[in-house]
């Protein structure tokens, strides 16, 4: 049976009394849910107190100060400048950051944890979009840890690629050096990168054993990847063929579709052009006004004119034979506007009509091009009828399969025509002076009817920022087509965050067709194939990296393998020179990371919201590929760092926010807790913007719970929680309520942390320390905490719960603000000091805080101090009698639980009243004072879910008190000025 129990005897017959009621109603008597809005909230200066302790003017202060027990401690008020940072870096060293993830993976644990950690590109230096991502995987990390959780969290770094291999090359190039040499250069480059990049992690506090990363550039890295694609090419995945892929003539590579940055300003030439019909149609070659009937087309990339192989109409549109050019009806207003002109219908037909019809080619004499259906036709932009060029679309390459028309490339790796073009294209850069010239040519052969510049979307290598070309090569494809119904039905087991982030996962998975993972470079993981000499065939190996360029093709190629597949002798072969795109090997890293783990699956991935097209993406297919299930369980897409205006940042804007400067050297330096604030605080799931205004915000919130946590401290000087802590249930009842307040913040910070939401974990610690602590507990407790006897029930009882408020605040902001936290336990009482805080786990509350009836007592009591303050607007409480009528029944029953006698000025009630004297009836006195100020209320006590429902009405009065203030406590609770009041008395001659 459940009882809320008070020390005196006639508090507990009160409440027996009401639980026996309780039992009359049916079933234990259970947490009741809040039966009022009361705010709690004091908004003046409480128990006599000046500027939260007592004044210290007057002719007493000097005998009586030694006696009030002010907040001491050694716990600074502000940390700044060179002086947080030596601390932050003190704190790392006394509280063993660095051995941290060591010590947890040691540990027993039931559960465990992982974050597979997204490999940052070894490039360059950190950023704060590091900072951003690093950050919010540790605050996760930190939590699962002090949840007791065993987190695998293993930091790793993407090495390999175009981007590293050019700044590691420089003004050099590639001129004159070997692949190996190409290789040596990548990788001292991207060692330094790293080694930069890992220290300015560190210093942000990120939880990691930072001797047992992984690097795509290591040997068993490599392996695991290579077996995958392995794996992937013996279930006929991969495979080598000749189409259309993204080149970037300025890396002179192919590039996937997560290489290319789309620029929406691209401003290219398009043209109308004509392709007379030389064959019509048979359907309708007997219809009238069929003769000279020209087909116009619309490209945005006139260059490519040169290698059409047909035009494609759409099967079921109309199209209208307008002024003998043959266009679809829906484009025929939109052209005759452009043109200018009035166009006249000569004829009006479906597509499927224009089957067999048979145009010439515009610049290549006796070429002749057929007319044919294709799905990808459509009326947003154009004439209806597209010109295709299977070398160089995707969607045109498709009609050339269907079909059997050829793919001629007429364009070269460094994007200019090749000699299939002509003598007159030749040498042309395709993207400038040749698309000019081709256009120069349909002039002279009267095909051109219209030129206009075209604003639209359109490809860019992602690393050089120059346009693409689309041009077929003999590459390295996964057929993404096969594994994507796999891949979406693992993909619907994975929780995302946000949800609204699946959808774009899906788009991208419906986009890809094929992946080309091959790159003509040095500086990655070698392709292990070697080429027929003659026939080009190719055989697989199982060598692979630096032994690639250096061994003997012999020794790669030894007799067994040849043997094996039935080829001939080894010097008949070459060997490969393409290296795996670098989205293959990041995307593999499941393989070399989380094989080892009893589930192989990661708890989730965390990365920005470009990794929804990239490593997420290229993870998942991988991964299904060879294992039939996704890597991770859940994914958390957050957004970009920019800036204050919500800008990207750019160091020729001059809004690059570099967090070395924002920890060190910045004006003021603000030290890693602020950076980590600053993550914490935003809404990662959408862009987060950073800048000066944003820091100092987060500096001054850091400030103000400082501010909070010294006040804590300094009221637990000389307190062991281990000898002197009280029971609950012989607590005061404001503070058993604390203690529930406290179990409430701890649950709702505990399902933020889980959810991913540290904002929210910040906006429930800052409502509870402004509200339940700041403007009501403490408030309230001062005069008890500071002026009862030190080793007073009442004072040791306010010290318990400040003490385990202390506690769990600490530990809800340590996974954000770790190097606080642990400076806050240094100075905490109740455990060894050679104990940290990150080593003894997370909040400690207890369901027995939440005691039947305990919030009914409390709120119901501040409800009437609602009214009484509401009554006295802007004065002092103290200066104040107040008397409460309320007739029989459970809320004054409730009231007396908090007040036994009929008047007091020691009561719990008359503390939470902050009143000089409160005087408790069950009807308003008859010799009341006329000046009294009078108020009326109801308070709604509502227990057991409703079962027991009772609606009380109170009165009160308010008359100014006839008793001096206290020469100590600074109470009008004393019988002259020059007198201590009771309590203070006892107290006095108690220490004496």
């Amino acid at each position: 049976m459940l009882r809320l129990l008070c020390r005196s005897s006639a508090g507990s017959q009160t409440l027996v009394r009401w639980a026996r009621r309780s039992q009359r109603g049916g079933g234990l008597l259970l947490h009741g849910a809040r039966s009022c809005t009361s705010s709690r909230h004091c908004h003046g200066t409480g128990s006599g107190e000046v500027n939260g302790q007592p004044a210290e003017n007057g002719s007493g202060n000097a005998l009586y100060r030694d006696s009030v027990l002010l907040p001491k401690t050694e716990f600074p008020m502000k940390l700044t400048g060179q002086k947080l940072l030596d601390r932050e870096l003190q704190i790392q060293q006394e509280c063993g950051f660095a051995d941290l993830y060591s010590w947890q993976r040691e540990r027993k644990a039931k559960n465990k944890f992982c974050l597979h950690d997204g490999p940052p590109y070894a490039n360059g230096d950190p950023h704060v979009g590091h900072a951003l991502n690093k950050i919010l995987k540790d605050i996760r990390n930190r939590f699962e840890m002090l949840r007791g959780r065993q987190v695998h969290y293993i930091p790793g770094w993407d090495c390999h690629g175009l981007p590293i291999e050019l700044k590691a090359l420089g003004d050099l190039g590639t001129s004159g050096l070997s692949p190996l040499q190409i290789r040596q250069k990548a990788r001292e480059f991207a060692e330094g990168a790293i080694a930069r990049q890992k220290a300015a992690f560190q210093r942000w506090g990120v939880m990691a054993d930072w001797d047992q990363c992984y690097y795509t550039f290591d040997g068993t890295y490599e392996a695991a990847q290579l077996k995958v694609f392995q794996e992937m090419h013996s279930k006929g995945l991969i495979y080598q063929d000749y189409k259309p892929v993204f080149w970037s003539p300025s890396s002179g590579t192919a590039l996937a579709e997560a290489e290319l940055e789309y620029n929406t300003e691209h401003v290219s030439r398009a043209v109308y052009a004509t392709f007379p019909l030389v064959t019509l149609p048979p359907k309708i070659a007997s219809q009238e006004g069929m003769e000279s009937v020209s087909v116009l087309v619309w490209t945005t990339q006139p260059w490519t004119i040169p290698a059409n192989q047909a035009v494609c109409y759409m099967p079921n549109a109309q199209a209208d034979n307008s002024e003998k050019f043959l266009v679809a009806t829906e484009r025929t207003a939109s052209i005759a506007a452009l043109l200018g002109t009035d166009l006249q219908t000569v004829g009006v037909f479906t597509g499927s009509l224009l089957e067999g019809g048979i145009c010439k080619h515009p610049t290549i004499p006796d070429k002749q091009v057929p007319l044919l259906p294709a799905n990808h036709v459509t009326m947003v932009k154009g004439t209806g009828l597209v010109h295709t060029a299977p070398a160089h679309g995707m969607e045109d390459y498709s009609v050339a399969s269907q079909f059997k028309l050829p793919v001629e490339c007429m364009v070269d790796e460094d994007g200019t025509f090749n000699e299939l073009a002509g003598p007159e294209l030749q040498k042309l850069s395709v993207m400038t002076e040749g698309n000019d010239k081709v256009i120069s040519m349909l002039k002279q052969c009267n095909a051109l009817l219209k030129e206009e510049q075209c604003v639209h979307s359109y490809p860019y290598d992602w690393r050089t920022k120059q346009p693409v070309v689309i041009r077929p090569s003999k590459q390295w494809f996964i057929n993404t087509e096969s594994l994507k119904d796999k891949a979406k039905e693992a993909l619907q087991k994975v929780r995302v965050l946000p949800e609204s982030a699946r959808s774009s996962l899906l788009t991208m998975l419906d986009r890809r067709t094929y992946w080309c993972i091959s790159r003509q470079r040095s500086w990655g993981v070698p392709i292990p194939v070697f080429y027929h000499k003659e026939s080009g065939e190719y055989l697989q190996t199982e060598k692979g990296s630096d032994c690639w360029w250096e061994l003997p093709i012999e020794t790669l190629l030894p007799p067994e393998v040849l043997k094996k597949s039935k080829a001939g002798a080894a010097s008949d072969y070459v060997r490969g020179e393409d290296v795996l795109d670098i989205w293959f090997d990041s995307g593999a890293s499941w393989a070399a990371v989380l094989e080892a783990e009893s589930d192989s699956r990661a708890d989730v991935y965390v990365e920005g919201k470009d990794q929804i097209g990239g490593w997420f993406q290229s993870s998942l297919l991988t991964s299904v590929a060879v294992r039939n299930k996704a890597p991770y369980k859940s994914l958390v897409v957050h957004g970009f760092a920019v800036s204050e205006k919500g800008e990207k940042m750019s160091k020729s804007v001059g809004n690059v926010v570099d967090p070395d400067v924002v920890i060190n050297g910045g004006k003021p330096a603000y030290g890693a807790d602020v950076l980590r604030w600053w993550v914490a605080e935003s809404n990662v799931f959408s862009d987060v913007q950073i800048g000066p205004s944003a820091l100092s915000s987060a500096r001054d919130s850091i400030s103000k719970l400082r501010n909070t946590l010294k006040f804590l401290l300094g009221n637990l000087q000389g307190f062991d929680p281990r000898l002197q802590a009280v029971d609950p249930k012989q607590m005061h009842y404001i503070d058993q309520y604390m203690l529930h307040l406290l179990r409430e913040y701890s649950i709702k910070v505990t399902d933020a942390y889980s959810e991913f939401d540290a904002g929210r974990v910040i906006r429930v610690l800052q409502a509870f320390i402004t509200r339940e602590l700041s403007s009501f507990y403490f408030s309230i407790i001062k005069d008890r905490l500071y002026c009862d006897a030190e080793d007073s029930l009442g004072r040791r009882s306010c010290q318990t719960v400040l003490e385990e408020i202390l506690d769990g605040v600490t530990r809800s902001i340590a996974p954000i603000l770790p190097h606080m936290a642990e400076e806050v336990y240094l100075h905490a009482p109740g455990h060894d000091k050679e104990e940290t805080l990150f080593k003894s786990g997370w909040i400690k509350s207890s369901s027995v805080w939440r005691r039947p009836g305990l919030e009914e007592a409390v709120e119901g009591a501040c409800a009437i101090r609602d009214s009484f303050l509401s009554s006295i607007p802007g004065k002092n409480a103290a200066r104040y009698d107040l008397t409460v009528a309320i007739e029989p029944g459970l809320l004054f029953e409730l009231m007396e639980s908090l007040q036994e006698e009929p008047t007091s000025t020691t009561s719990q009630l008359a503390e939470l009243m902050m009143a000089a004297r409160v005087n408790l009836a069950t009807k308003m006195p008859r010799d009341l004072d006329p000046e009294a100020l009078l108020n009326h209320g109801t308070f709604l006590i509502n227990l057991e879910g409703g079962v027991i429902r009772e609606e009380s009405a109170y009165s009160i009065a308010v008359t100014p008190t006839s008793a001096a203030r206290c020469p100590r406590c600074r109470r009008y609770t004393a019988n002259s000025a020059d007198c201590l009041c009771p309590r203070c008395q006892s107290v006095v001659s108690q220490a004496h």
